[in-house]
């Protein structure tokens, strides 16, 4: 499908330059959508992104924004709207996961974590609430390690836990606009954000643990915000989704 007609509608990807992100942004060009990919600091990636995205026929778009800050956010709608058009679809990809047990936390990770994860996806949110074209979808993301305890997650896990929350509240408060809110909740998938610092003996722990013996890929999350953006995922609504080979 050749998605500069923009047949499916106009796609923010947050943290879309690399990882689980860009393949959101691939699998939805592909799709039909004309793609925002939304980055905070790496640029030439985006970029490229874009270009990848264009040279199979979509249209795509590289937005700088930090989406801790609100003024940023509120940018990244309104350059949206400007050189594309109204967004039908938003897809809180961007996170970061540092893992540190309780006793070694700290302030300072603490306010980076929930600043990223939560007050980004409430930034954004406060954005979509106004500016998303009624009959589209939301898709935040969460996390299944929340489901597993692990030690030395417990401040990613409780501002996934956070998101999960917002994304059931979030879905009851838009009602009569015919908008879906729901969340992804992938478990271990093999991107730079999980094997960075862990040994090789950790990545196959991982691996090993859901009965279907191996690491997610993006291409598998990318599928399952596909099925929740597109016309078969319109029943779905306040829903998490855990997308995890089974772990949980």
């Amino acid at each position: 499908m050749n998605a500069s007609t923009n047949s499916r509608g106009i796609a923010i990807v947050t943290g879309a330059s690399r990882g689980i992100g860009a393949a959101i942004a691939e699998r939805l060009a592909r799709d039909g959508y004309a793609v925002v990919i939304n980055y905070a600091s790496r640029s030439a990636e985006a970029e490229a992104l874009v270009a990848k995205i264009a040279a199979g026929g979509a249209r795509a778009i590289a937005v700088q924004a930090n989406i801790a800050k609100a003024d940023e956010v509120r940018r990244l709608f309104e350059t949206t709207a400007e050189t594309l058009g109204q967004p039908t679809l938003l897809v809180n990809n961007a996170g970061i996961m540092k893992t540190v047990t309780v006793a070694e936390s700290t302030d300072a990770l603490y306010d980076e974590t929930f600043d990223i994860n939560v007050r980004g996806t409430l930034n954004t949110l406060r954005e979509a609430a106004t500016k998303l074209a009624d009959g589209g979808r939301v898709i935040n993301f969460s996390t299944s390690v929340l489901a597993m305890n692990l030690p030395g997650y417990a401040l990613y896990t409780a501002s996934k836990a956070a998101v999960e929350t917002i994304t059931r509240v979030f879905a009851r408060e838009l009602r009569g606009r015919a908008i879906c809110v729901n969340a992804v909740a992938p478990g271990p998938v093999a991107t730079e954000l999980f094997v960075t610092g862990k040994t090789e003996e950790q990545i196959q722990h991982f691996a090993n643990l859901p009965p279907l013996q191996r690491l997610g890929q993006p291409d598998d999350i990318a599928s399952v915000v596909s099925f929740l953006a597109g016309p078969d995922g319109g029943w779905v609504n306040g829903q998490v989704l855990r997308a995890n080979g089974g772990i949980v």
